[in-house]
C-alpha cells in the first residue's frame, strides 16, 4: 500500500520535510511482517534506475541465493548506523513457483534436449499461437494448449510426455526433478549483471559522513569470487556532480590566471593574487561551520563563484602598486604602503556590497533555500576572509618576492 502526502510551501510551515518524516516515523506502529519506507516523489521523477533512496548498496553476482545472503549480512551490519533509516533489501521472495531441474545426462541418453523439454512444457501449460482467426477485419490469436483439467497439479507436470527421437515418448518425471518452492518477485540487472540492492534513507546527518560509517561496516565482509559491491543512489549522483564541478573549478582558476597574466604581463604577480583563493577557502569552511551547512552542490558552486570574485581585490591592489613603481619610481615598501592606504576604501566597499548582497540569500529559509543558502554562505565567507588578508598577506608576499628577485639580479 502507498500513502502520498503533499507538503505546503516551505515558508508556510514551521518544520522541514525531514523533521515531519521523523515525527511520522516515530508514530508508526511496529507490526510483524510489515515494512515501512519513505520515498521522495520528486526523486522518482528525476532518478535513473528507480533509485530514490539516499543510500543504495548494490551487490553484483550470478547466484541469487548468494546475493540475498550477502545483502542480509550487509543489512544487519549497517542497521544500527546513526542517522540511517528504512533499511531494506530490494530482492523480494515469496512468489510461488514450480522448479524443474533437468538431469542432462539422462535426457541426452534418451535423445532429449533441454530446448525440446522446455518447448513442450511451455506449449502444454502456457500455450502456443498456431494461427489467427479473422472476423470482420479483426484478428484473434488461436492458442493451442492442454485442457485446464490436465494442467492443474504438479502430477500433471510430472506425467507430461516429451517426444523423443525414434518416435517414442518419455514422461517428464523420468528426466527431471520437480519441486514447489519460492522465487524472487523480480530479478534486477545492471549492465547485464544480476544485482541485489540494500537501500536506506538518511535523517539527521549528512550523506558523506553516513556513507563513511557504512563503508567501515561492510569493508570486513568477505565476498566470494565474482561478487562485488558498488554504491549508488544519491551518493553516486553526488560523486558525479562533484567530479564535474571540480573540473569546472580547475578550469575557472586556469582562466582567471591567464587573464591576470596577460594584464600584469608577468607570471609571478598573478600567483600572488591567486594566493587569496587559498585564504578564501578558509572563509568558506568557517562560514559553513558557523551556519551549520554542508559541502554540497550549492556550496561548491559558491566556491566557483568565489574564485572569480576574491581575486578582484588582489588585482586592484597589485595593479595600483605596479603603477606607482612604474610611473612614480617609488620603492617596493613605499608603493605597497601607499597602495594599501589608497585602495582600502575600494576593497572595503567591493567586499561589503558582495556580502550584503548575498546575506538575504544566506539566511533565507524559503522554497529552494537548501540550494541557494549554501552557495551564498560560501561566497560570503570566502570574500570576507580573503579581503581581510588581502591587505596584509599580499603586500608581505609581494615584497618578499621582489626583494628576492632584486638580490638574485645583483
Amino acid at each position: 500500500a502507498q500513502a502520498f502526502a503533499r507538503f505546503k510551501w516551505k515558508e508556510e510551515r514551521e518544520r522541514s520535510m525531514a523533521e515531519i518524516k521523523e515525527t511520522i516515523r516515530k508514530k508508526i506502529p511496529k507490526l510483524k511482517g510489515v515494512h515501512w519506507e519513505f520515498s521522495d516523489i520528486s526523486r522518482m521523477m528525476t532518478s535513473t534506475g528507480g533509485e530514490t533512496q539516499d543510500v543504495v548498496i548494490k551487490i553484483f553476482g550470478s547466484d541469487m541465493d548468494q546475493l540475498y545472503k550477502i545483502a542480509g549480512q550487509i543489512k544487519r551490519n549497517i542497521e544500527n548506523v546513526e542517522g540511517l533509516k528504512d533499511v531494506d533489501i530490494s530482492l523480494k521472495t515469496g512468489k510461488p513457483e514450480v522448479k524443474i531441474s533437468i538431469d542432462r545426462d539422462k535426457a541426452s541418453k534418451m535423445g532429449l534436449s533441454t530446448a525440446v523439454i522446455g518447448q513442450t512444457i511451455s506449449t502444454a501449460f502456457l500455450g502456443e499461437v498456431s494461427t489467427r482467426y479473422k472476423v470482420g477485419g479483426e484478428e484473434y490469436d488461436v492458442r493451442i494448449r492442454f485442457n485446464e483439467r490436465w494442467r492443474k497439479t504438479v502430477k500433471d507436470i510430472e506425467n507430461l510426455y516429451i517426444p523423443a527421437m525414434g518416435g517414442y515418448k518419455v514422461p517428464l518425471k523420468e528426466v527431471a526433478r520437480i519441486e514447489i518452492g519460492e522465487g524472487p518477485v523480480k530479478i534486477e540487472r545492471e549492465n547485464k549483471k544480476r544485482k541485489v540492492s540494500v537501500t536506506a534513507n538518511i535523517a539527521g546527518r549528512d550523506l558523506g559522513s553516513v556513507i563513511k560509517d557504512v563503508q567501515s561496516r561492510i569493508n570486513n565482509i568477505n565476498l566470494p569470487f565474482g561478487y562485488y559491491i558498488e554504491f549508488g543512489g544519491q551518493y553516486e549522483k553526488m560523486k558525479e556532480a562533484f567530479g564535474g564541478l571540480l573540473i569546472a573549478l580547475i578550469f575557472a582558476i586556469f582562466l582567471v590566471y591567464m587573464v591576470m597574466a596577460s594584464t600584469f604581463e608577468s607570471l609571478l604577480h598573478p600567483l600572488m593574487v591567486m594566493f587569496t583563493l587559498l585564504l578564501g577557502m578558509i572563509g568558506v569552511i568557517a562560514g559553513l561551520l558557523i551556519f551549520r551547512s554542508t559541502l554540497n552542490i550549492g556550496s561548491f558552486l559558491g566556491i566557483i563563484l568565489m574564485a572569480g570574485v576574491v581575486v578582484n581585490n588582489g588585482i586592484v591592489l597589485v595593479d595600483y602598486v605596479n603603477l606607482l613603481r612604474r610611473q612614480k619610481n617609488k620603492n617596493v615598501r613605499t608603493a605597497l604602503v601607499e597602495g594599501c592606504t589608497t585602495k582600502l576604501r575600494a576593497i572595503t566597499l567591493t567586499t561589503l556590497t558582495t556580502v550584503f548582497g548575498m546575506f538575504p540569500m544566506a539566511i533565507s529559509r524559503s522554497q529552494g533555500s537548501e540550494f541557494r543558502s549554501p552557495m551564498a554562505i560560501s561566497v560570503i565567507g570566502g570574500v570576507l576572509i580573503s579581503a581581510i588578508f588581502t591587505l596584509y598577506l599580499i603586500p608581505i608576499i609581494y615584497e618578499a618576492v621582489e626583494v628576492y628577485l632584486q638580490r638574485r639580479s645583483k
